[in-house]
């Protein structure tokens, strides 16, 4: 498998270099601009998959507040204001393994009503799809698809048992049949190593999403993963970022959930060397940053807002 023409060991050789020449070499992929994206949380629990990271999960005690999907008006009060703050990606996410029968046709009207938001582009996240699905989102107008691998293949029954890294893939591939484009990323952070984060990028540049978020695992209490704060640092961290910008050159490297465990010096600094979007705002149970704050970091760095 060849990702910029490079192999895995290269790669490894890379990741392992002098970190000021790693991310010097990452930079040269960047733009000088800034893509923002937000989600609205639209269903929130009661997940039937054992994810070991995740506070949505019916499989463990995490007390999070459930619900149901939320009306269309709260859906586009979020997707209004998210335009206001230069958002040109909106997601609405639902939890579950796949779309509920019962709850699709409203998740295709809410699609369409987020179209009709001029400037405004939707995308959804809302698990594993089949053929009809697919087809069916893509009639909607759906512009992006975000589905993450959350890690390699190698690693993912260490990660998840209810589910396979294939279904994920193969969501993946019937994106991409039915012309959407695609957000696919990763949770670092959950035991990998560094083989293994090398063996992302490249799993990553086979697939060729458009969109590439990279979450950094905040640990919840009563999940597996609950005490999974010490398994990267943040150097470990900006390493994994420029391996996979050299990978994935073509790819917005997006910072998402997580990010926050990196220093305000560090996270300019991926900013500068490797990530091009950020998911502004608050995530589906984790914190991140205002919209506001963000706007003065792009405008600090000399960076633009992409419209």
């Amino acid at each position: 498998m060849k990702a910029m023409g490079l192999n895995k060991e290269e790669l490894l050789d890379l990741y392992n270099s002098d970190l000021a020449v790693l991310l010097e070499l990452s930079s040269q992929f960047m733009s000088d601009k800034i893509e923002f994206c937000s989600l609205v949380n639209a269903r929130n629990g009661k997940c039937s998959q054992n994810c070991k990271y995740c506070a949505q999960s019916s499989h463990y005690r995490t007390d999070i507040e459930t619900y149901p999907l939320i009306e269309k008006e709260q859906v586009m009060q979020a997707a209004l204001e998210a335009k206001e703050y230069g958002v040109n990606h909106f997601s609405i996410v639902t939890s579950g393994k796949t779309p509920e029968e019962e709850n699709f046709d409203k998740i295709l009207e809410l699609i369409k009503e987020v179209n009709k938001v001029e400037g405004l582009s939707s995308c959804a996240s809302i698990g594993i799809l089949n053929e009809e699905d697919a087809k069916l989102l893509a009639k909607s107008g759906l512009k992006r698809f975000h589905h993450n691998i959350n890690t390699s293949k190698s690693y993912y029954p260490e990660v998840c048992t209810t589910h396979s890294w294939q279904d994920r893939l193969n969501t993946c591939k019937l994106v991409k049949k039915y012309g959407m484009e695609l957000c696919c990323g990763v949770i670092l952070g959950m035991g990998e190593n560094i083989e293994q984060r090398v063996e992302m990028a490249m799993e990553l540049a086979e697939i060729e999403p458009e969109s590439i978020p990279i979450n950094i695992l905040m640990p919840i209490p009563e999940t597996p993963f609950e005490n999974y704060f010490d398994k990267i640092d943040e150097e470990n961290i900006l390493r994994t970022l420029a391996i996979f910008k050299i990978a994935n050159p073509k790819s917005v490297l997006r910072f998402c959930g997580g990010r926050m465990r990196l220093s305000e010096k560090n996270q300019e600094l991926a900013l500068q060397t490797c990530v091009e979007g950020i998911l502004t705002g608050n995530y589906l149970t984790t914190t991140g940053k205002s919209p506001s704050d963000d706007i003065k970091t792009v405008t600090k760095l000399g960076k633009t807002l992409l419209k």
